[in-house]
Order: structure tokens, then sequence, then C-alpha cells
């Protein structure tokens, strides 16, 4: 019997099974071929720590020093696009997202395609940097292998089952027994949770369509920040040279490997192509994956207040990647009885409790 099974090998199962196995044997289940698969792997990966609300960017502020130390981040930036149209709703986001007002004239010398019979309004934040996403999650994957964990993956679960002393998981045709379960199983979470017997969360999948574009006008963008409109009604992000666009959809879906709808991302292209002066004439690749809220929209991170074995990592919709250090930590801390590096408030916040 193993002291813990965490399912699911996206940042946030693959980052708690290192933190957890400094506490005893850990045993990670990966439905899919490879970690990271689904959403961690389909993520805009930028380090914003004003972005969120509440707990959220306690958790942000928490990962910081874990990120820069590692050297996941570099620079990127991130600009803040409105319509003319969109004083009201562009004042709001500046001062959500603590932003410096930028002149015009200035926006369009660090991205030139901007056009200025469109765009009324531009804010700046040079803080945000670009996460090294990949390197991340292998790291924490090599922690959990120097520490003797072992990673499965092409093991579905299929059934989950209460026994003395703890669980019995039945995944990819093998039986596996452990003394507590991490749900972090993503879209997934409260499918699972239904097979272990434990109260759901009211989690609901969303998914978010992507579309790689070249870059415009044959430009080079590496140096380009992201931009994000107001409201959040689309962003776009420098890619290997391309242009990574998105109508930031958030449309309720049953979990599954997801796929961009092509009405959807024509509609979030549109207005990114109203906002410069660069016509979209070819769409290179598309994609989505599915970000996963409960009903506040903040993170579910925590032992089950009925079952205390049953360990939620989940909820983490727009968010996983960047608070991926702080989160795990937490899970790590609470498992163990240690104080946590989070207040009070904000591990009351974040506790599936506060759900029941």
């Amino acid at each position: 019997m193993q002291d813990f099974i965490v399912i699911g090998g996206g940042m946030a199962g693959t980052s708690a099974a290192a933190r957890l196995a400094d506490l005893g044997s850990v045993t990670l289940l990966e439905m899919e071929d490879a970690l990271g698969y689904h959403s961690s792997g389909r993520s805009a990966a930028l380090f914003e720590e004003n972005y969120g609300h509440g707990p959220t960017i306690d958790l942000n502020r928490a990962s910081n020093a874990y990120l820069r130390e590692g050297g996941y981040l570099s620079p990127r930036g991130l600009m803040l696009v409105g319509a003319k149209s969109e004083a009201d709703l562009f004042a709001r986001d500046v001062e959500e997202l603590g932003m410096a007002p930028l002149d015009l004239d200035e926006a369009r010398a660090m991205i030139p395609v901007l056009n200025p019979e469109t765009v009324g309004f531009t804010a700046i934040s040079s803080a945000a940097e670009d996460i090294d996403t990949d390197r991340m999650l292998q790291d924490f994957a090599r922690i959990l292998r120097a520490a003797g964990g072992r990673i499965v993956t092409k093991a579905p679960v299929t059934a989950v089952a209460r026994i003395a002393g703890g669980w019995q998981i039945t995944a990819g045709g093998d039986i596996y027994t452990a003394r507590n379960l991490v749900n972090a199983a993503g879209a997934w979470a409260d499918k699972l949770a239904a097979l272990a017997g434990v109260a759901t969360i009211g989690l609901q999948p969303k998914r978010r369509s992507m579309a790689r574009l070249p870059a415009p006008g044959g430009q080079d963008v590496s140096g380009w920040p992201m931009m994000i409109g107001a409201g959040e009604t689309w962003y776009a992000k420098p890619d290997a040279g391309k242009l990574l666009v998105s109508p930031a959809d958030a449309d309720p879906v049953e979990p599954h490997d997801a796929y961009a709808d092509d009405m959807v991302l024509a509609e979030g292209l549109a207005r990114y192509e109203d906002m410069v002066t660069e016509p979209v004439t070819r769409v290179e690749s598309n994609f989505a994956g599915l970000r996963s809220f409960v009903a506040d929209g903040t993170l579910v991170l925590g032992p089950d207040p009925d079952q205390p074995d049953f360990i939620w990592c989940a909820g983490q919709g727009g968010y996983g990647i960047m608070t991926a250090p702080a989160a795990s930590q937490l899970i790590a801390d609470l498992t163990a009885g240690r104080p946590p590096v989070l207040d009070a408030t904000a591990v009351a916040a974040l506790s599936p409790a506060r759900l029941r």
C-alpha cells in the first residue's frame, strides 16, 4: 500500500506528487500517454501576479519566488487594448490588473500592427512574464522520481473503492492501493469523486480555443508583449515566431479531449482583427483546452471535510500553471499538518469545506 496515489498528471498533479514525495511513497497515475497532455500543455503560460482574485492572487504571490529562483520566467509584458467604445471596461481592467496607462503611439512602437482607427486605449504591465511550463512540469516529475515516486501513464481510472486503511484504485487494468487519494484529475475531478463515493464540488469544465497564426505582416513578434482585449474578450501572444490568438471563450462542456469550435474561433479572430491593421489570412493550426471552475472561481485545495484521506487539488481554472508551486506546497503542508505559508483566511477560501 502506497502512502499517496495522485490521479492526474497535469501540472497540478505532478507538482503535488513531487511535494508529497517527502512525506511518503507516491504513485502518480495519468490516463494519457504523457504528462501534461490536456490543459497543462495548452496554456497561455503567462505569469501575471495580479491576474485573478483574492486567494488566487495570494497563490500567485506565494509562487513568485519558486518560479523566479527556478529560472522558469522570462520577460514578456502584458498590453491591455481597448476599443474607443470600451472606456469603462478598460478602466476597470486597468484597476484590477494594476496596469499603467500607455499612450497609443508608445503602444504602436511596441506592437506596430495596432490600428489607430479602432484602438482607443492601451495600458501595460511590464511585470508579466512567460513561464517555461514544460521544463517546470518535467522538473517536478524528476523531483518525484528522485524521491522514489512512480509515474504510470496510459492508466485511466475505471474504479475506486474504499478499503480498510485507504483506497483501492483500478487504473489501466491494474490495481493500486493507498492510504490517501489525491484528486488532481482536472476536468474529470468531479467524476473521479463520484466514482469514489465522495461528495462532488460542482466543477464545470469550460472550453478555451486557440489559433496559431503566421506573424502578422511577416514581422518579428518575439519581443511583443501579450495583448489582451478589454474585458478579456480575446488575447494574442507571441509563440515561436507565430502568434497565438484566442477568443477567450469559456463555454461549459463535458470533460473530453477538447478541440476548438470553428465558429467561436472565427468570432474571436474577428475581435482581434478589429484592433490590428493586418488581416488574418491563414490559420496554421488550432486547438483547445478545458479550464475547470467551481461556483466561486477559486481553486479547491486540501483534504475533503468528510473524508480527509481524499485530497482535492482541483478547480484551477485559468490559473493552474502560475499557482502550481504554492498550491502544491499548500497540499503538502495541510497533509503533513504543518503551518501553511498562506494566511488562515486564504487557506479557508481555498478549502473544499467552503463548498459544503
